[in-house]
């Protein structure tokens, strides 16, 4: 089924002419349903890392020029948009908080729990995550077991370019309130981000636990505690602070896999 959806994706990214065909469009929508129901994802974990399958990207990209707009009502709420909202939260075993929103074709698993949060189409948030107040996680992005997104926290989304990786936060992290995570960043598993932290494809994230910094890009190494930080650079208008991250040792095997974020930090004397 798998192949013969993915060559019916690949002949309409090709030539857009064939999105009027009904086999077409169900092809499209049947990997979205696939997608909504955690069977296909955007990017799988394997042994050297992750791999991105581009043809579901495309997918969903397809997936909104075959779709009408239409009314959705929630009580006394209206939506008006081309993609329905996910529903039948108490069969998956997932609590949702009003005011929760989850595009179909995200897929949200059991035991998570939803704050008033966003959660976008090609998401995937696996078993026992917390997303909490005002978070958001973007389209494509990948949240492992038992994250904590804290309030505020933005999770970038990427549909295009297809071969784009996706925000990618592994298994055990701990993201704090109001950090921002974009541009296909990787966070390793079991990782603790301080409040306010940003990371960028560009970003500098300096390891500064050791005799001597050692840089990173796009990676947050597992078990990492990390905090924002800035460094001096020189523009031709002057020397000035440039935001970067730092991370200034790893999460303590004494230190509980569910510790609040305070006690992370705790262990390294800075406050939170």
């Amino acid at each position: 089924m798998p192949d013969q959806l993915r060559s019916t994706i690949e002949s309409a990214w090709v030539n857009r002419d064939l999105l009027s065909r009904p086999e077409t469009q169900k092809a499209i929508r049947e990997v979205v349903r696939l997608l909504d129901k955690g069977s296909l994802r955007i990017a799988e974990p394997v042994m050297e890392g992750w791999i991105i399958n581009e043809w579901i990207k495309k997918a969903v990209i397809l997936y909104f020029p075959i779709q009408k707009m239409s009314v959705t009502e929630a009580g006394p709420l209206e939506f008006y948009d081309k993609i329905p909202l996910k529903k039948g939260y108490k069969s998956l075993g997932v609590r949702v908080v009003p005011h929760a929103v989850a595009r179909h074709g995200s897929y949200i698993s059991e035991g998570v729990v939803l704050m008033p949060s966003y959660i976008n189409i090609g998401a995937y948030i696996d078993q026992g995550s917390l997303v909490d107040t005002w978070a958001t996680v973007g389209s494509c992005a990948q949240v492992g077991k038992n994250v904590h997104l804290s309030g505020g926290v933005g999770l970038g989304g990427v549909l295009e370019p297809v071969q784009a990786a996706p925000v990618i936060i592994e298994d055990g992290c701990f993201i704090g309130s109001r950090c921002i995570i974009v541009e296909g960043v990787r966070v390793c598993k079991e990782a603790v981000l301080g409040a306010n932290v940003v990371l960028t494809s560009s970003t500098r994230i300096i390891d500064v636990s050791g005799p001597k910094p050692v840089e990173y890009k796009g990676l947050v190494p597992s078990r990492s505690v990390v905090i924002p930080g800035s460094f001096e650079k020189e523009f031709p208008a002057g020397k000035y602070q440039v935001s970067c991250a730092l991370i200034i040792g790893k999460r303590k095997a004494s230190t509980d896999l569910k510790t609040s974020l305070n006690q992370a930090l705790r262990d390294f004397n800075v406050s939170a």
